[in-house]
């Protein structure tokens, strides 16, 4: 029984010295408590512009486990994580995923093969706390699952792209036919038989995150918008509120325009301007975002494009 543990990685060769070491250790320490299951490490390039994929090329002369994937161009962290998959299933019988600084604890790994070896397809590891984030980080990722589930969305709390997949469970994920990914809630979907395992997060081994706010912010918005409508229709009740308000405030207006407290305009200014300006805005935008998924899955476009294999 083959299982693969798979690292997507962009600019990462700072890192992956240690990292690939580490995953070594833990398919041996796999290996020894089953010793029917041997493991392998795929490294897929996102089109990283340092010295990722030549150091990727080294580590596989240098260890007979260890695999790279190269993509032509930078395809995302979804879509080289789907890329990775795609590539694996045909070989492993089960694919763990795992963010090449090692932040999501390695160590959770032999528990979760555990866990498949006894039944279940997909194993998902949970962060147990976030000690190691920053207090912002840990308020805006708890403030996003809380607000894609209040949208109507589906998602596993404190999971990233921390899990095992069996065969089955990557099959099954390959026909999402969308571009527009969010694997986390797309595997939540499934509906396999499934566990969680729960890991403490540890700080980055080195260089620096491909998370900044701005592409934080991009993912929470792709997350919400892939799994949900309610968004469309909280735009039917927002304009039924702005309505009363603005009636409300047209009455007031009236009323004030009628005991000379309001000079001439002020109350159209008020509703149209700020009122009504605003929630047309807004309406229009939430409605541009979903045309503007709408664009990209019509084009169907290639996800990415595989320019070696090592």
């Amino acid at each position: 029984m083959l299982i693969q543990i798979l690292v997507p990685c962009y600019n990462e060769e700072e890192v992956l010295p240690t990292t690939v070491p580490r995953l070594l250790h833990v398919l041996a320490d796999v290996q020894s408590r089953h010793p029917g299951v041997r493991g392998e490490v795929v490294l897929v390039d996102d089109g990283s512009t340092d010295g990722t994929w030549p150091l990727i090329a080294a580590l596989s002369r240098s260890h007979a486990a260890v695999h790279g994937l190269k993509l032509a161009h930078n395809a995302g962290h979804q879509n080289a994580l789907l890329a990775g998959l795609d590539a694996s299933r045909a070989r492993a019988d089960a694919v763990i995923t795992i963010d090449a600084d090692l932040q999501d604890d390695e160590g959770a790994i032999p528990e979760m093969v555990g866990r498949f070896l006894s039944g279940d397809d997909i194993v998902y590891g949970v962060r147990r706390e976030r000690t190691t984030d920053t207090w912002f980080k840990r308020k805006s990722a708890e403030l996003f699952y809380r607000f894609v589930r209040a949208m109507g969305g589906d998602v596993l709390y404190n999971h990233a792209d921390f899990r095992l997949m069996s065969r089955r469970a990557v099959g099954c994920l390959m026909q999402y036919p969308e571009r527009n990914l969010f694997l986390r809630g797309m595997v939540w979907g499934i509906g396999l038989p499934h566990s969680t395992v729960l890991y403490d997060r540890h700080r980055r081994l080195a260089g620096e995150s491909k998370y900044p706010l701005r592409r934080m912010m991009s993912f929470a918005l792709d997350g919400l918008t892939s799994f949900s409508v309610r968004p469309l229709r909280l735009i039917v009740v927002l304009g039924l509120l702005f309505i009363l308000i603005a009636l409300g405030a047209i009455v007031y207006g009236l009323v004030s325009f009628a005991m000379g407290e309001a000079l001439p305009g002020w109350t159209s200014l008020l509703v149209s301007v700020w009122f009504i300006g605003g929630a047309i805005l807004t309406a229009m935008g939430i409605i541009g975002e979903y045309i503007g998924k709408i664009y990209k899955e019509v084009k169907r476009r290639p996800r990415y494009f595989v320019e070696k294999k090592i």
